[in-house]
């Protein structure tokens, strides 16, 4: 985490997750499951003062039904939870990776897979710096600039 900075990414994947050519995507598989995997995350990014996580879910996820996915509304319902008081995006699968995908170009991501076989359960976390918020930096550019 100490490594880990403003623009990385950290995803925690579901086991399907493709493995990517980019240089900049590192892929972990771990024996957690995404609920397990995704506290411990959390946990780091609890005691680590440099970075703040801001969340981005799958649109998707909403409209598995447990039909098709037996344990998703379990799995929605722990998510929940866990993400609660976070900021959280939600958008297409496609949209999400396009942005991780474009940021590996010049930042590192770390993919982390879990055991899970839940589809759209991924949950993408782009860090931000913690101790300076973007109102900070508005206000920074607004005073840089000419009067």
């Amino acid at each position: 985490m100490p490594l880990l900075g403003r623009h990385n990414w950290i995803v925690v994947a579901d086991p399907a997750y493709p493995l990517p050519n980019s240089a900049g995507i590192e892929v972990v598989a771990t024996d957690l499951s995404q609920t397990d995997l995704l506290t411990a995350v959390l946990n780091a990014l609890a005691g680590a003062r440099h970075v703040r996580p801001v969340f981005f879910t799958d649109a998707e996820l909403p409209f598995v039904s447990e039909q098709d996915a037996i344990g998703i509304k379990a799995y929605q319902a722990q998510l929940a939870t866990l993400l609660k008081g976070g900021e959280v995006s939600s958008l297409p699968r496609e949209q999400i990776e396009a942005e991780v995908e474009d940021d590996a170009r010049n930042y590192h991501v770390l993919v982390l897979k879990s055991t899970t076989t839940l589809p759209y359960t991924s949950v993408f976390i782009k860090l931000d710096s913690g101790y300076w918020s973007a109102d900070a930096e508005k206000r920074l550019r607004a005073a840089m600039q000419p009067k």
